[in-house]
C-alpha cells in the first residue's frame, strides 16, 4: 500500500502535461497585452484542471470574514468569536483557488495579490518633477502597500490547520528595488535610484510577512521551528520582486504561480489520494 501511495503522490509532483507557461491555454493573447493577477489566476485555474483531471478545481473572488471565524472554531471554541459586520469579507487582487479534497471539503491552494507602488521610473523618463513644489526627482514612497498585511492576515488564519501557506505577493514599482539603478531623463540627466534610500524602499515594510525569508522564493510549505521546549509554525508569504522596478511579465507570474500551487497539491496528496488513484 505504501509504495502505491507514493507512486499516487508522484503524479502530483510530476505532471505529465508540459512545464508551467508553455501550455497552449498562456496562448497568443496573453503575449499580446499585460494581464492582470485575477486573469492571470484563471488561467492557471484551466491549466490544472488539464493538467489533473482527476481532481477538481474552484476560483472565487473573496472569502468572507465569517468562513475564517468558523475555520479558527473548528481548532479551538475561543478562536473566531469576533465579527461585527456580518458580510464583510476580504478580496484579494487574483483571488482564491481551491481544490476539493476526498472528504469533499475545499483546501485552498493559492491566494495571490499584486501590487505596484512608486511611479519615480515613469516620472523621470517624462521629465515629470515631483514634490510640493514640483522641484524633486524623487516622491517620497507612501505606505499604500501595507494594506497588504491585513489579507494576508487573514489567509494565515483561514488556514491556520494547514502545512501550506500559498499565498503569493508580487511587487513593482520603484518603491520595490532590490539594486541601485540610474534612470534617464529627456534633458540627458541621469537620476540614480538607491535600493537601500529609507526614502524609497517599502520591502522591509513588508518581509515581516515572510519572517525576513529571502525573497523570489516559493515558500509554500510551512516551516516548523524548535525554540526550548517549543515547536513554532511559521506561515510565510512567497514575495516576489523585479529588482529593477520593472513592471511583471504575465507569462513569469503565471509560472511562479503555478509553481505554488503545485506545491500545495503535493502537500495535500495524501487527502487527495482516492480520487488520483481512481479510475
Amino acid at each position: 500500500m505504501a509504495k502505491e501511495s507514493n507512486k499516487s503522490i508522484n503524479k502530483i509532483n510530476k505532471p505529465t502535461q508540459k512545464i508551467a507557461g508553455s501550455s497552449k491555454l498562456f496562448g497568443d493573447k496573453a503575449k499580446l497585452h499585460d494581464l492582470t493577477v485575477r486573469e492571470i489566476s484563471k488561467l492557471v485555474v484551466a491549466q490544472l484542471e488539464e493538467e489533473y483531471p482527476q481532481l477538481t478545481f474552484r476560483y472565487r473572488t473573496s472569502i468572507r470574514k465569517e468562513e475564517i471565524n468558523e475555520a479558527l472554531k473548528k481548532i479551538d471554541p475561543e478562536l473566531g468569536q469576533t465579527l461585527f459586520v456580518p458580510n464583510s469579507s476580504i478580496i484579494p487582487d487574483g483571488g482564491i483557488i481551491e481544490v476539493k479534497d476526498d472528504n469533499d471539503n475545499w483546501r485552498v491552494i493559492l491566494v495571490s495579490e499584486a501590487k505596484h507602488q512608486g511611479k519615480d521610473i515613469e516620472n523621470i523618463k517624462k521629465g515629470i518633477l515631483v514634490g510640493k513644489d514640483n522641484n524633486q526627482d524623487l516622491m517620497a514612497a507612501g505606505n499604500a502597500i501595507e494594506r497588504s498585511h491585513k489579507n494576508i492576515s487573514e489567509i494565515a488564519n483561514f488556514m491556520l490547520a494547514e502545512s501550506h501557506f500559498p499565498y503569493v505577493l508580487f511587487l513593482e514599482g520603484s518603491n520595490f528595488l532590490t539594486e541601485t539603478i540610474a534612470i534617464e531623463r529627456p534633458d540627458g540627466r541621469m537620476v540614480m535610484l538607491e535600493y537601500n534610500s529609507g526614502m524609497l524602499n517599502r520591502l522591509d515594510r513588508l518581509t515581516s510577512a515572510n519572517y525576513g525569508m529571502p525573497i523570489n522564493t516559493n515558500l509554500c510549505v510551512n516551516k516548523f521551528v524548535k525554540h526550548k521546549d517549543k515547536t513554532i509554525m511559521l506561515q510565510a508569504t512567497s514575495i516576489y520582486t523585479q529588482g529593477k522596478g520593472e513592471k511583471w511579465n504575465s507569462k513569469e507570474m503565471f509560472d511562479i504561480m503555478m509553481e505554488i500551487a503545485r506545491t500545495s497539491l503535493k502537500v495535500l496528496g495524501s487527502d487527495l489520494f482516492n480520487q488520483i488513484t481512481k479510475k
